[in-house]
């Protein structure tokens, strides 16, 4: 038996991953920066501050429903070309908005775009990496958000101290037009796909992927309990004090994610994903409660590296995941599926942990982010063992001889 790997780091692997990091450093960069531009130089109030992030999230969800259908309609290859073009042009519409109004309008159009983009960018990797390394091409496929979220912000915030809005703006817009260039070297590979030449009828299963369900329910509580960290770890930092730590928390959470992120996806390979789901979901519980009591500089570090090592792949286990339980050719919907629910879970986990914080404290909310990462092992261990059974029946011999299913 030969010990030769499928190489996963080809030139349309290496192009995918940098058109995926460009495109969420703009999205992480307008993330942190649009709330203030809002308040600031438009007038608005810290409710219009937040409708700006929301909005583009319910664009993206939305259009998600629909991204499955149309990658298989249009095609992996001129999918990302007309997203990644559409996304590039829209963002060049922020440097001449002047009001609430239409910024609210520029960011509904940036969510539909966005939504479609980073749903063809997602199935075009799940179809690039070998199936016998998806677990650890996914993995690194996912670093590129990860570093974005590091990079994103500081790009964002740096530019706003020193110069105006629309020098953000424009920067990002030139970044994105490397993002389209980097679109162009992607090289799809063809999935067959038998076609009936009958004309069928619209249903429910060109917008979703039922075979995915299961996992991407899981991953939708994961997603509330990760929102705790990207909606409120800025505003938690300034309640205790650590204001001045903040911008550290997530250059350590991404730095472990990405060191630990090669030998978990491996892992995911070899042995299966329950031996990286339970003991990363319990970590990343351990360091949401630790995070509940921080008082100190290096307990908030220590939670960082706990949450990064934790959280880091849950994501792409989860994608990956969903993508094996769908027919191959159904990697587009059952991506679209999966981003559905997770960025569903982490919309839903700010509005509630949201309510959370303002009834009762940080302390609460992070200690409730936790006990939803419990409900997470326990709905996985059913899965699990669901799926055993499955696969067990399936292979129970008849007769004849032979196998069931």
């Amino acid at each position: 038996m030969s010990n030769h790997k499928v190489p996963i780091w080809t030139k349309s692997f290496i192009s995918i991953s940098l058109t995926q990091f460009i495109v969420f450093v703009a999205f992480y960069a307008l993330l942190t920066t649009l709330p203030n531009y809002v308040i600031r130089n438009l007038g608005g109030t810290e409710a219009q501050g937040g409708l700006v992030v929301t909005s583009m999230l319910v664009a993206a969800i939305i259009m998600r429903l629909f991204s499955g259908t149309l990658l298989e309609k249009m095609g992996k290859q001129k999918s990302l070309i007309w997203s990644t073009i559409l996304f590039s042009l829209t963002m060049f519409l922020y440097i001449w908005v002047d009001g609430f109004i239409p910024l609210l309008i520029v960011r509904f159009i940036h969510g539909i775009s966005f939504g479609f983009l980073t749903t063809a960018t997602s199935a075009i990797a799940a179809d690039l990496v070998p199936d016998e390394r998806r677990g650890e091409g996914l993995g690194y496929f996912a670093m590129s958000m990860n570093i974005a979220i590091v990079i994103g912000p500081f790009l964002g915030l740096s530019l706003i101290q020193v110069a105006s809005p629309q020098l953000l703006f424009i920067v990002l817009s030139f970044i994105m037009v490397g993002g389209v260039f980097l679109a162009f070297l992607v090289n799809v590979p063809n999935v067959a796909v038998q076609v009936n030449a009958i004309k069928r009828k619209f249903s429910i299963h060109d917008l979703l992927e039922f075979k995915a369900f299961p996992i991407a329910i899981i991953g939708s509580l994961v997603g509330i309990a990760y929102s705790s960290i990207l909606s409120f770890i800025s505003v938690y930092a300034t309640e205790i004090d650590l204001a001045h730590v903040a911008n550290y928390f997530f250059i350590v959470f991404a730095a472990v994610m990405i060191i630990s992120r090669p030998s978990l996806g491996q892992l995911f390979d070899v042995k299966g994903p329950k031996y990286v789901i339970f003991p990363c979901v319990f970590i990343f519980a351990a360091g949401l409660v630790m995070l509940s009591f921080t008082n100190t500089a290096w307990m908030f570090l220590v939670s960082a590296v706990l949450i990064g090592l934790g959280s880091g792949s849950l994501l792409p286990s989860f994608q990956t995941m969903c993508i094996q339980a769908a027919d191959k050719h159904r990697s587009g919907h059952a991506t679209s599926t999966f981003f559905i629910f997770w960025d569903s879970g982490i919309a839903l986990g700010s509005y509630l942990l949201g309510m959370i914080v303002a009834h009762y404290s940080f302390q609460a909310l992070y200690m409730t982010a936790a006990a939803t990462l419990i409900v997470v092992i326990g709905l996985f261990m059913i899965q699990q063992s669901w799926q055993g059974k499955k696969i067990k029946f399936e292979r129970v011999p008849t007769e004849s001889g032979n196998q069931v299913g």
